[in-house]
């Protein structure tokens, strides 16, 4: 690898290791020192603004270098998580208005990092390395899913919750200063800029314009609603059906194998029509499902949940590359936009909905509704031509 993909890779480390130690600290402290009401309304403050900024954020992507939008949004949460920091240190009394729109701040960043990262990989890998940067993009965030909980859970409950929240204020610093100098391909224009309004109008037109996408954002908008429904029932069906509260936590080990596998064969699969892995990968979330429906034994829950990760492991570099390949650069944050809108907004839905389904039917039926739901909706994308081609690779531009 070049030392450019190294910095790339390195600074989005960081980055995802801080992302991934925020929900355990905000969790941990505001039940040792608030309420659940607490937690409830600072988790929601951070949520909102993601969804309602993320089609400006997508503008913002196409209109300036990506390197900087990143930069700055890392910055911005940067010095959130160094507020939080502070106010943790200091004690909470009175002071969660202020912790929430710390929380409003870290969640308006994250609506305009993300869809600035997917063009950042973008213009500074050349398209044949993009596979392969995104499966180690993904290694690098499920292992970091995987191991920030337990650091800001040790941390805070060693040294309390300011200090998690200082580690990842340095971490997104880190990760501000890694990217900083990143070189990187110009975006291509077709046209003069024109106004923000009308880009933003033009991101749906090109959204539009392309079938496969739009058809696979809804089907994995379902793959959200019923991970929602399956995070929510099937730790409950565990611990009551399947031996114990530790039952869950081998079910949720299992998928963790699972993902960081899939993920790390996404690059190596030789594969001549990546939606196809795509489609596959997030049908395969019918599995587990339908084994938490049925009551199946643990060894099978297990196995269907660790296969079902695999195959999320392997869909989300393969989208990411196709997503790059297939939608032109000059609205790629735009277009991706609307991907992560359909993602953050979907889940916490299922989420939402899964307590009081399964106290008006049970659990049963909403589980195996999802699941035909689920690989109903990913594999019916198979049916479209522009799905199963394959496009030849464009010329990468020149870096900078």
């Amino acid at each position: 690898m070049t030392p450019r993909i190294w910095r790339l890779l390195a600074g989005r480390t960081f980055a995802a290791f801080a992302t991934a130690l925020v929900p355990t600290t905000l969790t941990l402290a505001l039940l040792r020192a608030g309420s659940p009401g607490d937690l409830g309304l600072v988790l929601a403050c951070e949520l909102l603004p993601m969804l309602l900024l993320l089609p400006v954020a997508g503008v913002t992507a196409d209109r300036f270098p990506a390197r900087r939008v990143v930069l700055v949004a890392d910055l911005v949460r940067a010095a959130a998580q160094l507020a939080t920091g502070v106010l943790l240190m200091t004690g909470l009394d009175g002071r969660v208005p202020e912790l929430a729109a710390l929380a409003a701040v870290t969640g308006a960043a994250v609506a305009f990092g993300t869809p600035a990262v997917r063009t950042l990989v973008a213009t500074a890998v050349p398209e044949e390395g993009r596979l392969r940067v995104n499966a180690r993009l993904g290694v690098a965030t499920g292992l970091a899913n995987v191991a920030a909980p337990a650091a800001a859970g040790s941390l805070t409950l060693l040294v309390g919750g300011g200090w998690a929240s200082l580690l990842t204020a340095a971490l997104f610093a880190l990760s501000a200063l890694t990217l900083g100098g990143l070189r990187t391909a110009p975006a291509p224009r077709s046209a003069p800029r024109a106004a923000f309004t009308t880009e933003l109008r033009a991101g749906w037109t090109e959204t539009r314009r392309h079938p496969w996408f739009l058809a696979n954002v809804l089907a994995h908008g379902v793959w959200h609603l019923a991970a929602g429904l399956l995070l929510t029932l099937g730790p409950v069906i565990a611990a009551r059906s399947m031996g114990g509260e530790s039952s869950w936590v081998i079910v949720a080990q299992a998928g963790t194998v699972g993902m960081l596998a899939g993920v790390w064969a996404a690059g190596r699969l030789p594969l001549r029509r990546p939606l196809y892995g795509v489609a596959f990968g997030a049908a395969a979330q019918a599995l587990p499902l339908t084994a938490f429906a049925l009551r199946l034994p643990l060894p099978v829950t297990a196995a269907a949940f660790c296969a079902a990760m695999f195959g999320l492991g392997v869909l989300s570099p393969l989208w990411e590359t196709e997503m790059q390949r297939r939608i032109p650069r000059d609205t790629l944050g735009r277009v991706g936009a609307f991907d992560t809108l359909i993602s953050f907004a979907a889940r916490p839905l299922g989420l939402a909905v899964a307590a009081p389904l399964a106290a008006t039917v049970g659990t049963t039926v909403p589980l195996l509704v999802a699941a035909g739901l689920s690989a109903a909706a990913n594999l019916s994308v198979l049916l479209l031509p522009d799905v199963r081609r394959h496009p030849e690779p464009s010329p990468a531009p020149a870096l900078r």
